[in-house]
């Protein structure tokens, strides 16, 4: 089998063989040549900084914001019991035993609501308690916290078109571009 070469005829080039490697090449959204218009701390900042080109009526779809310097971060939340495992287990089995509960009673007139219901709901959380109790025992303590991972940037660009990157600035009152290498 073959591999097939994503570049043009010399394998070291850099100059896209196709179309839709022309579209990658310049990232997910497309090939356009993005200069930054300006960098700021936070994401509300540039949040804010596109909603004033909007607001002033520059034509916002040729503005990017890109996040730089990712890094995760995971808040420890608590220390994960198998009581505590089971506990959460047995609220996510209460909730599938009321979709459950539900549909049974949809399909069962006859038979009291009420007690579909019931009998549906602690038999979610019985399971749903075992399950999580299990789940947890089969880490055999490797992992004995619950957390919240979330992604954070340490700084977001605004970047617009190189087209349009004067009357961007223009726009935001900070006068014609300076060359930039």
């Amino acid at each position: 089998m073959s591999q097939q070469q994503p570049y043009a005829q010399d394998p070291h080039s850099t100059a896209p063989a196709t179309t839709a490697d022309a579209a990658y090449a310049g990232g997910p959204l497309g090939a356009a040549d993005h200069r930054v218009l300006e960098s700021v701390p936070d994401y509300a900042r540039a949040q804010a900084i596109v909603d004033q080109l909007s607001d002033a009526g520059f034509p916002v779809e040729h503005v990017r914001i890109v996040g730089t310097g990712l890094r995760t971060v995971e808040q420890v939340l608590g220390r994960m019991t198998t009581g505590k495992a089971a506990g959460r287990g047995a609220v996510q089995g209460l909730w599938f035993g009321l979709l459950l509960g539900l549909l049974f009673s949809i399909f069962s007139p006859g038979f009291g609501f009420l007690w579909i219901l019931l009998i549906s709901l602690g038999l979610g959380a019985l399971w749903g308690a075992v399950f999580g109790a299990i789940g947890h025992a089969a880490t055999r303590g490797r992992r004995d916290f619950s957390s919240l991972q979330t992604m954070d940037a340490a700084s977001y660009e605004v970047q617009v078109e190189a087209a349009h990157l004067d009357r961007a600035r223009q726009t935001l009152g900070a006068g014609p571009a300076a060359p930039r290498a």
